[in-house]
């Protein structure tokens, strides 16, 4: 049907030049819709979410079809008599037969019931056109690019095009009905309700702190601050390799792919290399301490707990970019292209500071993250995934007594704030005390071993800000030689991580 004869209108010939490719079309397609809209009116209730004049290859034709919206949508008849007023004078329609043009295209129409699958295969070769546009663009650029126009540039620019041109490449969109958001609504309650645990978003793996947000939820950026040492990475891959250990899906006979459980995880880790970060995961899963991992100095049991772990890591869909230096704009090209290759359900970042603005480099460093977090916002809500982005905080938390972080504490912290769904902190009291041993065998001494007992393996993670749910503290487990935060248990009863 594609290139297809002009039926009745004229179409753009190639002004015998050779070898001119005459980009796709379906004249006959465009026909039969607009014959079906002056037949029946209610053919354009069909189509108007998305399909626009500008998806006609005929120019004409858009124009008939935008003066029949027009009249629609004003609640009056769209018929080949209502229309003759817009095109008296239309030199386009007067070339091939004037307003009984009109006329032909509502007789030659027989029935409404295809006008749906006409829109969609117009929206295709529409989207098929501005695809060659796209390659044209590209090819023209690459030949005359100025000298501080770099490759790199092109390329995250040609990904960012072709991206969004698949995503308008979908029929969804534009506004929804209350009835339909009330749908969503329900469904959304009705799978928490359905899931283990009673979530509606992506599961951490740690009981008290989904209780506390009900999962990580979709388009959601999700701010996970703390000082160093603290064990903002460690918490991070620990909910990274929870999701994706836990996804589950079910693929369907039209292609579609329905998530019933986990995510699959990108993980951008600016500060690690992924082998570093793969050497945590391990001692996480193995049980076997990280540092006896680097140095080789580990038992044949804990071998055989290494080989174990390793095969089920394998399995998993965590994707690690290591790269470091990232800007915004090319950390959101690579995402997109990770969730149009192999789909993405959660976004990791560690850490926020170590991004790169996109604007110029004279700018200063609250107004470029500004530009970062703003940008991680938006792109949440593109993807519509939850994005996770460790913080560093300021060090004014060194300087009190109470050492509990708080939303002032962030660096930079006015667009973090602001842009951010959800602050947490990870805080571990352990830390700061074990700094201030005293000299062993005084008064002193004794008093801070009990201290430390009482704060050993202790976690907080602080919920400072929630833009849908409640703020507190949730306690955790966390077993430094390993790297692993757990639910926090009596310690005579800690789980098996391995469950």
């Amino acid at each position: 049907m594609e290139n297809t004869s002009q039926a009745f209108a004229s179409v753009p010939d190639d002004e015998g030049t050779e070898g001119y490719r005459v980009p796709p079309h379906n004249i006959e397609a465009e026909q039969a819709l607009l014959g079906a809209i002056l037949v029946n009116n209610e053919a354009y209730d069909r189509l108007s979410s998305f399909l626009e004049p500008t998806h006609f290859f005929d120019a004409l034709h858009g124009r008939i079809y935008e003066a029949s919206a027009k009249l629609i949508t004003a609640g009056h008849l769209a018929s080949p008599v209502t229309l003759k007023n817009f095109f008296e004078r239309d030199e386009a329609l007067t070339e091939i037969g004037g307003p009984q043009y009109l006329a032909r295209l509502a007789g030659a129409a027989t029935t409404i019931i295809n006008a749906e699958e006409y829109g969609r295969t117009i929206y295709d070769l529409a989207i098929r056109r501005e695809l060659i546009q796209v390659g044209i663009g590209l090819h023209n650029r690459a030949y005359d690019a100025p000298v501080d126009d770099t490759p790199a540039a092109q390329i995250l620019e040609a990904e960012q095009q072709l991206y969004q041109l698949a995503e308008r490449g979908k029929y969804e969109g534009g506004f929804r009905s209350f009835h339909e958001s009330l749908k969503g609504a329900i469904d959304m309650a009705a799978a928490a309700y359905e899931r283990d645990g009673g979530l509606s978003g992506i599961s951490s793996g740690l009981r008290d702190l989904d209780k506390m947000m009900g999962g990580l939820q979709p388009s959601d950026l999700i701010i996970l601050a703390g000082r160093p040492s603290m064990g903002k990475t460690a918490l991070a891959t620990n909910i990274a390799f929870n999701a994706a250990k836990a996804y589950k899906a079910e693929h369907h006979t039209d292609g579609t792919v329905e998530v019933k459980d986990g995510a699959i995880v990108g993980f951008f880790s600016l500060e690690m290399s992924a082998e570093q970060l793969a050497t945590r995961l391990l001692a996480e899963q193995s049980g076997v301490p990280s540092e006896s991992i680097r140095r080789g100095r580990i038992q044949e049991d804990e071998f055989h707990a290494l080989v174990d772990a390793s095969r089920e890591l394998q399995s998993i869909p965590l994707y690690i970019d290591d790269t470091g230096g990232l800007t915004i704009a090319t950390l959101a090209a690579r995402a997109r292209r990770l969730k149009r290759q192999r789909g993405l359900g959660l976004l990791v970042i560690d850490y926020l500071q170590l991004l790169a603005g996109s604007g110029k480099s004279g700018e200063n460093r609250v107004q470029e993250v500004t530009q970062i977090t703003t940008g991680l916002k938006t792109l949440a809500k593109e993807l519509n995934v939850p994005v996770l982005a460790l913080s560093q905080l300021s060090r004014q938390v060194e300087s009190r007594d109470d050492k509990r972080p708080q939303l002032s504490d962030l660096r930079e912290s006015g667009s973090i704030e602001q842009d951010a769904d959800v602050v947490m902190f990870v805080f571990r009291e352990e830390y700061y005390v074990q700094r201030r041993e005293p000299r062993e065998g005084t008064p002193e001494h004794l008093a801070w071993q009990e201290e430390m007992n009482q704060v050993h393996g202790l976690a907080e993670v602080i919920i400072g800000k929630q833009r849908h749910g409640p703020t507190g503290t949730v306690k955790l487990q966390f077993q430094a030689n390993v790297t692993r935060f757990a639910d926090h248990f009596a310690e005579d009863h800690l789980p098996d991580h391995m469950s």
